[in-house]
């Protein structure tokens, strides 16, 4: 089994030492589902929600959550976040959000990428709530990252 690096050798949290690492590009893909209405999808995509430009609080939301990370996560690094960006696929039962972060650094952007995607999905539910209650987020998952020691990696089904 491979060693958790998030616990010392008495199991204790502990935040890793990325001090002795190599900076390399770093970059990650993360995507993340909301399921709705109709009717509900129909109103963000023309904008005539009670709250306005769903998608674009959604993108702002998802990357001003991606530089905060690092006080979001326990024992998360903060880091100089070189990208990040936030897109939005309509689909016929709800909206795909589509998240990606990179970086020049010490430590892997996974986390950021997928704080992005899931404060995005979030901020679409919270923005329109009052249509919908009911609406379903799911499906949040890494896609892709590159960089780092241990190289790149896709998720099963997803073209590196």
């Amino acid at each position: 089994m491979t060693k958790l690096t998030h616990l010392d050798e008495s199991g204790a949290a502990r935040m890793v030492d990325v001090g002795g690492k190599a900076a390399t590009v770093r970059s990650a893909i993360a995507e993340g589902c909301i399921r709705m209405d109709a009717a509900t999808l129909s109103a963000i995509r023309d904008g005539s929600g009670p709250k306005g430009d769903v998608i674009a609080a959604a993108r702002i939301a998802g990357i001003m959550a991606a530089k905060k990370t690092g006080e979001l996560i326990p024992l998360c690094h903060p880091l100089p976040l070189e990208t990040v960006q936030v897109d939005f696929a309509f689909e016929d039962s709800g909206i795909r959000v589509t998240s990606r972060a990179a970086l020049t650094g010490k430590t892997g952007v996974e986390m950021e990428a997928l704080v992005a995607a899931t404060i995005a999905l979030l901020t679409i539910y919270d923005m329109a709530k009052a249509l919908e209650k009911g609406m379903v987020i799911e499906h949040v998952r890494l896609l892709e990252k590159t960089g780092g020691k241990s190289g790149g990696w896709s998720a099963d089904g997803v073209p590196a």
